[in-house]
């Protein structure tokens, strides 16, 4: 199922889309200009000189021109899967198209799962520099106004995920119209300033970008690591691709956004020309006066929509990483009874508020927050470029040459500019690893609990067939209704059944052994859900098959059944909730002990959610095994 198709329905559909595209992809990168060049000058690494001025400004144009209108718009955007588009997209693309080399997969698994993890730490600071950055404008107004700064960012984050669990429905068709505002905003400041002084125009030119690099080295090469900054939010171009197809973010990015960024920073360089000073603060100081106080109110509603952005992507990552078993299960809420993809996860939420808060208490400006920025974002792009190569190369065959080519020269790119950002890991770049980290270790436990639990229950399990060939040559006590029995693998017999035979003496009238196979493509169809297989004695083999982007309700799959002989109508009142136990045992498995603790602990935390949201699975027969790992 492609997300791209509606785009191409009708005009006005089209300008609906790309105007939506603006409020949801952009935020992000559209708040950059609040602070991405006056970190450039602000640690005092790259002095405020004509030259420099100039060859920082080219270097901006041309990181936005390689990294966005290249590599993401016109490259990664064609690496859809199913029409979607993100790290969880193209890793299930990347490791498709090697799954015939198992360690090479096994490998592009374990990076894309380190980039899916360091995208948790990027989440928490991108809200906190944005709103932090956005509000910061009241020193310029009222340099009194200091000590309210932080608690003014505070309140308005706070605010911010407390309404996280009423759903973005409500506000977010605003979204586009302010973005859109604010985008027009961002040419009215700059303009003025590029007419005054056109000379600026020149670091267009990419010699200046060059000469730059030249004739300073050390000072360009510490530069990067704010640069990269004015590119932040380029993976939301990917991540967002679904929601409205390849035309709307490109048409959004080449018609508006790219052009109205260009004459910003290119205004705040004119500014900082005529006036070095300003570069304290050259996004307000180009505003009159009189304007800076509206000013300060736009853009902080331009920073609470980029950080609801990436709120919301960080509720469907954790989603679609939970239906690919590398999360554990955690209470997911439907906030729209017609869109599927406005969801809310509390865990999530209040995990982001929690280190959010930390981080603005912690770093207490912009611009000690920036030096926590960059290293996550740019490690995340180089991951992208290396999933990228496997999927031209292996999923699209192109020849080799062409794609060393292609993705060689954004490769070197991006870890040029990684390299920068480590410059500052002592600095504060530590602080989203070590959150990336602290994820990646829950992610891989999980999987690799997930794996060696499965084997396990694979090699002591009993072929279902066979059994119940046993089990009706000398046929139990039949009961009224349809019993459900989950089962991990398809054709084995579960231990729930067992223990109802042995405890119950007892077998339902009609019973379905239930495999629920979650697939590496985002969609997959009503016509595709359901796979049937009769196993006589009124039971049968059920295969439920889901994207990792469809919602797994079991029930609503089940209907399908309608009219194949099973009465679906007694099913309510047999399903029981199923839980395995899971046991840390001191073996040598795989994995240290601590680990297998962890994955013990996330296994029943994992089962204790279920209990508390009252699933449709709460109906299915319990499941009483245990199961040492």
């Amino acid at each position: 199922m492609s997300h791209s198709a509606p785009a191409d329905r009708s005009l006005p559909a089209l300008a609906s889309l790309t105007l939506a595209a603006l409020g949801v992809v952009y935020g992000d990168i559209g708040t950059s200009p609040l602070y991405a060049l006056k970190e450039v000058f602000h640690a005092g690494h790259v002095p405020t000189t004509p030259v420099n001025v100039l060859g920082v400004l080219s270097l901006i144009f041309w990181t936005m021109t390689i990294i966005v209108s290249l590599k993401y718009v016109l490259l990664i955007l064609r690496a859809d899967n199913n029409g979607e588009g993100g790290l969880i997209a193209m890793l299930a693309l990347a490791t498709t198209a090697v799954r015939e080399k198992p360690k090479l997969r096994q490998g592009l698994m374990v990076v894309g799962l380190f980039g899916t993890a360091v995208f948790y730490g990027d989440g928490v600071i991108t809200p906190a520099i944005s709103v932090l950055s956005a509000v910061e404008g009241l020193q310029v107004i009222a340099p009194g106004m200091h000590e309210w700064v932080i608690p003014i960012t505070l309140l308005v984050l706070t605010g911010l995920f407390s309404v996280q669990r009423f759903g973005t429905g409500g506000i977010g068709r605003f979204f586009g119209p302010i973005t859109l505002i604010w985008f027009f905003a961002l040419i009215a400041l700059g303009l003025p300033h590029i007419i005054d002084n056109p000379g600026v125009l020149v670091a267009l030119n990419p010699e200046y970008a060059v000469v730059f690099f030249y004739s300073q080295p050390r000072v360009a090469f510490i530069a990067l690591g704010a640069v990269v900054l004015c590119v932040t939010g380029g993976e939301a171009l990917y991540a967002d691709m679904g929601h409205f197809g390849r035309r709307p973010i490109r048409i959004a990015w080449y018609g508006l956004v790219m052009p109205a960024l260009v004459v910003n920073y290119f205004g705040q360089g004119a500014l900082i020309l005529g006036y070095p000073e300003a570069v304290e603060n050259p996004f307000y100081l180009m505003a009159h006066e009189s304007l800076r106080l509206p000013l300060v109110v736009l853009a902080t509603a331009a920073t609470v929509i980029a950080s609801q952005a990436l709120i919301s992507a960080a509720f469907s990552v954790t989603k679609q990483a939970i239906q690919l078993g590398i999360l554990p299960r955690m209470a997911v809420r439907h906030t729209s009874v017609r869109d599927t993809g406005q969801i809310y996860v509390p865990f999530i939420n209040w995990g982001l508020f929690t280190f959010i808060v930390l981080a603005v208490a912690l770093f207490k400006s912009s611009s000690n927050l920036a030096s926590a920025y960059g290293i996550a974002v740019t490690m995340d792009m180089t991951i992208t470029t290396v999933m990228t190569f496997f999927v031209v190369r292996y999923g699209w065959r192109y020849p080799l040459a062409l794609c060393l080519l292609a993705t060689g020269f954004f490769f070197v790119i991006d870890v040029t500019f990684f390299l920068s950002n480590t410059l500052k890991l002592l600095a504060g770049g530590w602080f989203p690893l070590v959150i990336g980290a602290g994820m990646f270790v829950l992610m891989l436990t999980w999987s690799q609990g997930r794996a060696i639990m499965h084997e396990r229950v694979r090699d002591e399990a009993i072929d279902l067939k066979s059994f119940l060939e046993a089990v009706f040559v000398s046929p139990p006590v039949r009961v009224p209704g349809t019993a459900v029995f989950l089962v991990a693998e398809e054709g084995l017999a579960p231990n729930a059944l067992m223990h109802n035979l042995k405890h119950n003496k007892v077998l339902h009238e009609h019973n379905l052994f239930v495999h629920v196979k979650h697939h590496e493509v985002p969609w997959i169809g009503f016509d595709k859900r359901l796979k049937m297989e009769p196993l006589g004695h009124d039971c049968w083999q059920i295969t439920l098959n889901f994207g990792f982007k469809n919602d797994p309700d079991m029930p609503e799959a089940l209907r399908l059944l309608e009219g194949r002989g099973v009465p679906l109508d007694e099913m309510d009142t047999s399903y029981f909730l199923s839980r395995d136990t899971v046991i840390p045992t001191f073996g040598n498995d795989g994995m240290a002990m601590w680990r297998e603790k962890l994955f013990a602990s996330m296994h029943r935390n994992a089962a204790d959610m279920a209990d508390f949201l009252a699933l449709p699975s709460n109906r299915i027969v319990e499941l009483g095994a245990k199961v040492e790992i």
